[in-house]
């Protein structure tokens, strides 16, 4: 939806990338069927196997990322149930009563949405959705223009900034993961601590200072008040009176008054219970990390932590349930998808594909450019493979060797490809699809505004990663 021709060169710009996304993007699911055709035909082509060949790899790779594939569902529906409890969701439409402008709006939505994906990334995505819509709701009640589609993006800039080297972020967690691949394999000695990733200063600095850029490119690629399209061009206002700030019921701990016939619904609903198991489950998690520290961070304990954390926000087991099965169905997408990018995933891999792009990137860096490199590696096979940590199994060997060639730290090598994989999900809208679903909108409507976004962080990035020290 074209925001008109007049504004700043951003706006301008912004919005005439927006006009042509809008016509020409397929839906998120047949964008996931056109990549495998291509990846298919770029087996062929560039490393001579046959189709029959590259059938079979895809084949075979639908089933190689099940174990990672549920520890994203987890991180997503954990984050999802989280932000969905009545305390956070009151939170948020405190939050969302305090911007008196429409870029203002933009611009809170992207930092809460940048600050909490650091945290937990399934927890910002569902935040960063959840607050766009009550932000959206708001503006609309109050009076404010705030272009809608760009305030969806905002709570999409975590998934496209800051999540992939932040707390739950799945490449440093995986090398930080005993029994990986990659020291199967030889290619490290060891565990790379979560000290020498997500907590070294490189990382912080690149958190800090992007979060920063970001939300000065959200504010000035604001649309004008007289080109701005509210909530109520993309969600019918019938949607929006009255419903929760999700657009949908009340939450499972507000609805669940049905009465306690039998034993079993006592203990279904027991605080007491929920609250021993789910105390319980927090203190093995606190126990870990007083024996083990900050390295005891990974994807197993991550997960296990929060799935913990929100029983204890709800308390009641069979309200957590309820509340955990909406989350499965707002991950639906994802689920459905996943299979079709590990088949990539696979005849990547399987026909060298992977590896050969991988290698002729890599092969021009030198120590100073190396994080660059990096990151652009990242980001051109994240079209591909929108899965960072299965993405990482795939060309992380690549990276890591000519990281350890060229005297980088391996460290620094992880966060800088954590960088490029974060940052093309600004044109990759696999995770957008629970933000999606929250928000009301099409892919299609948003992914205009993201991909300036992508544009706009390239400069910086591109200086940040290289004059950051490590």
């Amino acid at each position: 939806m074209s925001t008109g021709t007049g504004g700043t060169v951003v706006q301008r710009f912004g919005s005439r990338v927006a006009d042509v996304v809008e016509e020409w993007m397929p839906s998120p699911f047949l964008f996931a069927l056109i990549l495998s055709y291509l990846v298919f035909l770029g087996g062929i082509v560039i490393e001579g196997a046959g189709p029959a060949a590259m059938v079979g790899y895809w084949y075979d790779g639908f089933w190689t990322l099940l174990t990672f594939a549920m520890q994203m569902v987890l991180i997503l529906a954990t984050g999802y149930v989280l932000a969905y409890h009545p305390f956070v969701r009151r939170a948020i439409e405190r939050v969302a009563s305090v911007p008196n402008s429409g870029r203002q709006a933009v611009v809170l939505v992207g930092v809460v949405a940048m600050v909490v994906s650091w945290i937990q990334w399934g927890l910002g995505l569902i935040v960063g959705a959840v607050l766009a819509r009550e932000m959206g709701r708001q503006a609309d009640r109050r009076g404010l223009a705030v272009h809608y589609p760009l305030l969806c993006v905002a709570g999409y800039m975590g998934m496209g900034l800051t999540w992939h080297w932040g707390l739950a972020g799945s490449a440093p967690l995986l090398m930080n993961t005993p029994g990986n691949v990659f020291i199967e394999q030889g290619i490290v000695d060891g565990l790379i601590s979560t000290s020498r990733t997500i907590f070294s200063t490189y990382s912080l600095t690149l958190t800090v200072t992007g979060i920063a850029y970001a939300a000065i490119a959200l504010y000035l690629l604001s649309p004008d008040p007289e080109n701005s399209a509210g909530i109520t061009e993309f969600v019918p206002r019938g949607q929006l009176d009255g419903a929760a700030p999700d657009g949908g019921e009340e939450s499972a701990v507000a609805t669940e008054t049905d009465g306690e016939r039998t034993v079993g619904d006592r203990i279904n609903n027991s605080r007491a219970i929920g609250a021993v198991i789910a105390l319980t489950g927090v203190g093995v998690a606190l126990w870990t990390f007083y024996q083990e520290g900050l390295g005891a961070l990974n994807l197993n304990v991550m997960n296990f932590a929060f799935l913990f954390i929100g029983l204890a926000l709800f308390t009641r087991p069979k309200a957590y349930e309820n509340e955990f099965g909406e989350a499965v169905l707002a991950t639906s997408g994802i689920i459905l998808q996943f299979p079709f990018y590990a088949g990539i995933i696979g005849m990547m891999n399987a026909s060298g594909l992977s590896t050969t792009l991988a290698e002729a990137l890599v092969s021009v860096s030198t120590p100073e450019t190396f994080p660059a490199i990096a990151w652009i590696t990242a980001g051109f096979i994240n079209f591909f493979v929108p899965s960072g940590g299965g993405e990482w199994t795939v060309v992380g060997q690549t990276v890591l060797q000519a990281a350890n060639e060229l005297g980088v730290p391996p460290g620094q090598a992880v966060v800088a490809y954590a960088v490029g994989d974060a940052h093309t999900n600004l044109f990759q809208p696999f995770w957008a699809l629970p933000l999606l679903g929250i928000t009301g909108i099409r892919a299609r409507d948003m992914f205009g505004y993201a991909a300036t976004m992508l544009l706009l962080l390239i400069p910086f990035l591109a200086v940040a990663l290289v004059v950051i020290p490590y």
